[in-house]
């Protein structure tokens, strides 16, 4: 009886053993870049010549983030667009959600695209989110759903995060629709960053035809399902929060000349991954800092975590070879609120300096989630693009890269309000403080729970 009580148990082992195999090894190996995506690259098309009549604005903090989008949503007439990694039904999730119902009923048509990973673990079932898909004008699609029967993909996240509104204008960043990202809230939050942009000549939007085409090419994958219909039961609460919304917030409802509000640009172009679930090429690392390594003067890196192989870590230490000056400023391993990104800095910090970057660490107690980056006095970059393996192989990732000296002095200039409260780093074990600066304590446990996960987790760094 024992015997077989073993080899049953045996039996389950082997079984979930080589379940968690069709899980891991299909992204286990990293692609390289492809000759003729290497002889493809060229520096000169992100570069313009005076104005082209497109043109950007940083946003930086979190309740402008949610206005502008609510703004954006109740101005438009035609369409919205919303791709997103997360989405929950919060109070800034029920304020992007009521807008999107009052849109919806005044005949604009709606196409929401979010993450498999969020639906599962927020959006199906949810009453709110129901309120919404149940208006026909809406369509709710889900990248890549979670099936346990095709574990080969389960670990393919669709990461990108942008509003677009009609061809008036659209949203581009790293913020997810939920409290940590949008809206003046008391509790925990994440700094980030987005860019808008709008045209002068809305039947001439290149950045827009580019982001509308990369949006329809995700939308009709094949691992793209629609999430059909709905119930309105919360619907009559939607209304009345976007009735609180307007008396509260008119400034939010108030048309702006956004031509007014942003700066021109020289040129923008959309850099994306490959938009499957399966292992990447990993195009938009190679993009970015191909570009980084023809600076003339300097490189400034903002990224909340860093998690690199040996090519990654080979290519910054080529940018830093190159480039006069290349900073980079992520969390601390104190500040880190992703476990896995604060495992690897711990780990990896000094081999990180070995490559020549200037370290900075934000250091503040509330965790930075910024992706974004500037090159020399021109060019100005925000996306979704962490400086991981994650982003560089396994997800869909976009960064919008932007040649306009008055957007790049702009984000620099918001850069660096976090960077002058930031820790500049000496060597793995010390700091050069500026006065009244004083390191967060590393505690014993986190330091410790650090150490546990080396030992079990490291081996998987690829898919943190």
């Amino acid at each position: 009886m024992k015997k077989h009580r073993l080899r049953k148990l045996l039996l389950v082992i082997a079984l979930l053993a080589a379940y968690a195999c069709a899980i891991v090894l299909p992204y286990a190996s990293q692609p390289s870049v492809t000759a003729a995506t290497a002889e493809s690259f060229s520096t000169a098309d992100f570069y313009g010549e005076g104005d082209n009549g497109e043109r950007a604005r940083i946003i930086s903090g979190n309740g402008e983030a949610l206005a502008e989008r609510i703004r954006l949503i109740s101005q438009a007439e035609e369409e919205i667009i919303l791709s997103t990694f997360d989405f929950n039904a919060d109070n800034s999730g029920k304020m992007l959600l009521a807008a999107l119902l009052d849109a919806a009923r005044r005949g604009v048509r709606v196409s929401l695209l979010v993450d498999g990973l969020a639906y599962a673990t927020g959006i199906l079932g949810n009453p709110w989110f129901q309120a919404l898909t149940v208006e026909e004008n809406v369509e709710l699609k889900i990248y890549n759903p979670l099936n346990p029967l095709k574990p080969w993909n389960l670990m393919g996240r669709l990461h990108d995060k942008y509003l677009i509104a009609d061809w008036t204008a659209y949203i581009l960043g790293g913020r997810n629709c939920y409290d940590f990202f949008l809206g003046d809230h008391d509790g925990y939050m994440n700094y980030d960053w987005d860019v808008l942009v709008c045209c002068q000549d809305a039947r001439d939007f290149p950045s827009m035809d580019q982001l509308r085409e990369y949006f329809q090419s995700v939308w009709s994958l094949d691992v793209c399902r629609t999430v059909d219909g709905g119930k309105p039961k919360r619907q009559d609460e939607l209304q009345a929060l976007y009735s609180r919304m307007q008396q509260e917030h008119p400034d939010w409802f108030e048309p702006v000349d956004y031509i007014d509000l942003t700066v021109p640009a020289q040129r923008i172009r959309l850099v994306s991954n490959p938009i499957g679930p399966q292992v990447k090429e990993p195009l938009v690392f190679h993009s970015i800092t191909e570009l980084m390594e023809q600076a003339e003067k300097s490189v400034s890196i903002h990224t909340p975590y860093i998690l690199c192989d040996d090519w990654m870590l080979a290519q910054l230490s080529d940018i830093c070879a190159s480039v006069p000056e290349v900073t980079m400023m992520t969390n601390s391993v104190a500040n880190n609120g992703n476990p896995f990104g604060a495992m690897d800095y711990y780990v990896n910090k000094e081999k990180l300096l070995g490559s020549g970057v200037g370290m900075l660490e934000y250091d503040s107690g509330v965790s930075y989630h910024g992706k974004c980056f500037t090159i020399d006095d021109r060019i100005a970059a925000v996306g979704s693009f962490n400086w991981d393996m994650r982003s560089a192989y396994l997800d869909t990732e976009l960064m919008l890269v932007i040649d306009s000296p008055e957007l790049n002095r702009q984000l620099r200039e918001a850069m660096g309000g976090y960077e002058q409260d930031a820790l500049k780093v000496i060597d793995a074990h010390s700091y050069d403080l500026a006065e009244g600066q004083t390191p967060q304590p590393l505690s014993p446990g986190k330091e410790r729970r650090l150490k546990i996960l080396y030992r079990l987790a490291y081996w998987a760094r690829f898919l943190m």
